[in-house]
């Protein structure tokens, strides 16, 4: 049965998508099976790799409201083993659609229940707040990465996430863990990038991945050509760093199971 992943952080614009994406291309090119669910309303998850929303048959939204199966909704990518179940703007109105259904935080549980077995990886894109949806995403996921911006106002917020972890922890997913803290647009020139960084390592010790995504300018050209890094440019940073990322998670897979 597959691990489920979501990858959260209320705060905007610190990566979340660009990793959704990439870890998810590169988990796959490492003989993977995985799921991609892009959980944000803005579908930049589904049009990054090159999935027109208007195009699909049924989105998360359907699956979520209409209670349409997941594996009807999955369609494939660009990148060999790696699905998607895609969204659309229409996925605003379903955080008020999701209040008056019974046991209303699990309903996206019970959607990957029915698909779960058919992946090793399903990875959770969440949009940038900490609503109804991401809720499902984190009552849903046996663990979360937290991508955290190499920059001032980065531990901003963290404490408030966290905070909704232990929450749901207690109240709807006992088994809830954090998979990591993932320090994003990294410039190692920057000293301040770098305090970031051993800050984190104190804060949080070993739920820091050795991993860093750089700054990286094929990293970010790529989506608008609908493909990952790693098909767009095989040899940037952008592309090794997710790479390096998705060995590390299978290492610290490993590594759980031991123990």
């Amino acid at each position: 049965m597959g691990k489920t992943i979501a990858i959260a952080n209320q705060k905007g614009g610190v990566g979340k998508t660009t990793t959704a994406i990439n870890l998810a291309a590169s988990l796959a090119m490492n003989k993977k099976r995985v799921l991609l669910i892009d959980a944000d309303p803005q579908a930049n998850a589904t049009s990054g790799l090159g999935v027109d929303p208007k195009q699909l048959n049924a989105s998360i939204y359907e699956c979520l409201v209409d209670d349409y199966p997941m594996h009807s909704a999955a369609v494939n990518t660009c990148v060999e083993r790696l699905q998607i179940i895609g969204s659309r703007i229409d996925l605003v109105g379903a955080e008020l659609e999701l209040v008056s259904k019974t046991d209303r935080e699990n309903v996206l549980r019970r959607a990957i229940d029915d698909v779960k077995d058919q992946y090793d990886y399903v990875l959770i894109d969440c949009s940038p707040s900490l609503g109804l949806i991401t809720v499902n995403a984190l009552t849903a996921a046996d663990s979360v990465i937290i991508p955290v911006q190499a920059e001032y106002f980065a531990l901003e917020g963290i404490s408030k996430l966290l905070n909704t972890v232990r929450i749901i922890k207690g109240k709807l997913n006992p088994s809830l863990q954090i998979e990591g803290f993932l320090l994003t647009m990294y410039d190692a020139r920057l000293r301040l990038a770098n305090q970031i960084y051993e800050e984190l390592k104190s804060h949080f010790g070993d739920m820091v991945f050795n991993t860093v995504i750089p700054r990286n300018i094929r990293l970010s050209e790529a989506p608008s050509h609908g493909l990952p890094a790693i098909l767009y440019d095989p040899t940037s940073r952008g592309a090794t760093s997710h790479m390096q990322l998705a060995k590390e998670l299978g290492m610290r897979a490993r590594k759980s199971t031991k123990s």
